[in-house]
């Protein structure tokens, strides 16, 4: 099985020949085959972990975007060192790989896509620790031979469940005070007794400390009275609990800065170093045809991140990724390039929504700011830009000011297709949008949306690649549009929602704004940014984008937004979930519920989704190339069952 090639098991292989910064040397820590060997299609694969060491010289332009590198600590050459933890799936037969590295920018530390893109349901620990054939799911990247490969980028994520991190020094001596926020029940356990803190504190007085609580977004914060449970959480005094889902915000003196902006460079190099051959690579052997990024919600913010600042030319200004598939990230970055920064933090309406999420320039196309009146773009419009998907669920156009990717920023028009860029709405479908789903409410008022965006993820991943390797154009983008009156105001949206019974809407879209201070949890003028959302029929449905089989023929209304449950929330949006409202069976039940959608029997015959038209949605969107074969047999063998 080639295992040959690897007797280097936790060796150390030094790169003597690179002038430049980078990846001095990998460290293999273990090789084994995966799954026992089984054949995917590409033949057998291995796993590989590894720690990548890098440095970097704080001079160099390139990496003198990354926040406080001049003030990190420096070895005997002036130079910043990290290390980086690296997982790769690869073919153990080089002949038969195809040449592609997939690279997967981690989300917290985890591995996303194989759950996302590969419909697996395992556990995320098994799907972290590549646990056999259960955690790739339908292994389409395996049955293509494609390299696949994660690392380390956020040095906070937990050290648990197969997590990957990075070691990157602290800047001793820097202090300030700085903010944290908890919201138990969503972001923390709902019985946690303790608050974790992002940094360690400086000063473990309470006197020198904050501790407010308030129930709604809306509401005025009040004092809490609170103890140092030990340098890095807080608990309530008394032996009090907290409060699920009320908004605890805590304002501290903390120490252990670090320059996180390390963890771009980190990737930067480790990709370069890998697709360029670089001594020790365990992937030397396959000659590399094109390097693919996919990146997906935190990571997705990630990977606008990584172009926003230039990361996508490595030292020596070569292309890192040849094109990036980049999912429900909506309009945001990463908050991360910043003195103590918290990339962990996501905004919505009721959690972290003053902590920065999304900075002007915001489209890949140059785009003019109406409050600064700055011109930019997030593409550098040079060769080092990348082949681009962005595409994103109803969500992030409620929550995430995803309109805001492919219109002006003030909401007026639509942008220009860029000929190097597509963007796609999966409409009806909620943020997390994976197989596996249920309808359970959770924390939210209404069903929750189970549709899963895995099916048209799968085509564009595809599409992506003949892109890059063949220079076969992907479908034309498919999103709401001013122009054509499908991307309208949300409450153009709500006035023409049908009026079901029982069903919690939302108040408005999650304004975007920039945030001017976030240690006070002050946000700019929102009215810059005009955030527009996809207009609906007379179903409840979104208009606009790729509309999948199980929408194209629907069994009810659904949604990117759902209603928090919970006394004293005022309506308020429930995280990034979504609804399901499902058509009454028959005209009788329909009248007796005074549902004003026609029921499954007068649409359909019946409460099953019609063969024939499944077909013909299923022919339509193969056709266009937003649909593999595969998965159009496995929604008509669904609608035939």
């Amino acid at each position: 099985m080639r295992l040959a090639l690897w007797p280097l098991l936790a060796a150390v292989l030094f790169c003597p020949g690179i002038a430049r910064a980078r990846i001095t040397s990998i460290e293999i820590l273990q090789t084994r085959l995966f799954a026992a060997g089984q054949d995917f299609g590409a033949g057998p694969y291995q796993v590989i972990r590894a720690l990548a060491h890098g440095e970097l010289d704080p001079a160099d332009p390139h990496n003198a975007v990354i926040a406080d590198i001049a003030i990190a600590p420096r070895n005997a050459q002036g130079r910043v060192e990290y290390a980086t933890e690296v997982e790769i799936l690869r073919p153990a037969d080089p002949a038969r790989a195809s040449g592609r590295l997939v690279h997967e920018v981690t989300n917290r530390g985890r591995k996303l896509m194989l759950s996302y893109l590969q419909d697996a349901t395992a556990s995320q620990a098994s799907m972290n620790g590549l646990d056999g054939p259960a955690a790739v799911g339908n292994a389409l990247a395996l049955r293509l031979g494609h390299t696949l490969v994660w690392n380390g980028w956020d040095p906070d994520v937990p050290r648990t469940g197969g997590n990957l991190t990075i070691t990157m020094p602290v800047i001793e001596g820097v202090t300030a005070e700085i903010r944290d926020e908890f919201v138990f029940g969503v972001r923390l356990p709902a019985d946690r007794a303790t608050a974790p803190l992002s940094y360690p504190a400086a000063d473990r007085d309470p006197a020198h400390a904050t501790l407010t609580v308030r129930r709604a977004r809306d509401d005025a914060p009040q004092p809490v009275a609170f103890d140092y449970a030990d340098g890095q959480s807080i608990r309530l005094a008394g032996g009090a609990r907290f409060t699920p889902l009320s908004i605890y915000e805590f304002r501290y003196p903390a120490r252990g800065a670090r320059p996180l902006g390390i963890g771009f460079a980190a990737t930067r190099d480790l990709i370069a170093h890998l697709r360029h051959g670089g001594a020790g690579s365990p992937v030397a052997d396959i000659p590399v045809r094109a390097v693919l990024a996919v990146g997906i919600s935190q990571s997705g913010r990630y990977l606008r991140h990584h172009l926003g600042l230039g990361m996508n030319a490595d030292e020596a200004g070569r292309r890192v990724f040849d094109g990036m598939l980049v999912h429900i990230a909506g309009a945001g970055r990463v908050f991360i390039n910043e003195r103590f920064a918290q990339p962990n933090r996501t905004a919505t309406w009721h959690e972290d929504f003053a902590f920065p999420e999304t900075w002007f320039p915001i489209a890949l196309g140059t785009t003019r700011d109406p409050a600064s009146g700055a011109e930019g773009a997030l593409l550098r419009g040079d060769a080092s830009d990348p082949l681009v998907i962005e595409v994103n669920t109803a969500t992030e156009y409620w929550q995430k000011g995803a309109s805001l990717t492919h219109t002006d920023p003030g909401g007026t028009r639509d942008l220009p297709e860029l000929p190097g860029v597509r963007h796609f709405l999966v409409a009806g479908t909620k943020h997390a949008g994976r197989a596996g789903l249920t309808t359970a409410r959770g924390t939210c008022v209404n069903l929750n949306n189970p549709h899963s965006s895995g099916p048209l993820l799968r085509a564009l991943l595809v599409a992506l690649d003949d892109w890059a390797t063949r220079g076969v154009a992907p479908p034309d983008s498919r999103v709401p549009r001013i122009a054509d009156g499908t991307l309208v105001e949300a409450g153009a949206v709500l006035a023409a929602f049908p009026a079901i019974r029982g069903a919690a809407r939302p108040r408005f879209a999650t304004p975007v704004a920039p945030v001017t201070d976030w240690v006070a949890g002050r946000r700019g003028d929102a009215s810059g940014w005009r955030v527009l959302v996809p207009a609906v029929d007379a179903d409840g449905n979104d208009r606009g984008g790729v509309t999948l089989p199980d929408l194209a023929v629907p069994l009810g209304t659904q949604t990117g937004w759902n209603i928090r449950a919970g006394e004293g929330l005022g309506g308020e949006l429930c995280d990034r979930e979504g609804s399901f409202f499902p058509f009454a069976p028959t005209r009788a039940a329909r009248d007796a519920a005074g549902d004003p959608r026609p029921s499954l029997e007068e649409r359909h015959g019946g409460d099953r989704r019609p063969e024939a038209a499944v077909r013909a949605a299923v022919a339509a969107l193969v056709r266009d190339r937003l649909l593999l074969p595969e998965d159009g047999e496995a929604f008509v063998a669904a609608a035939r069952r």
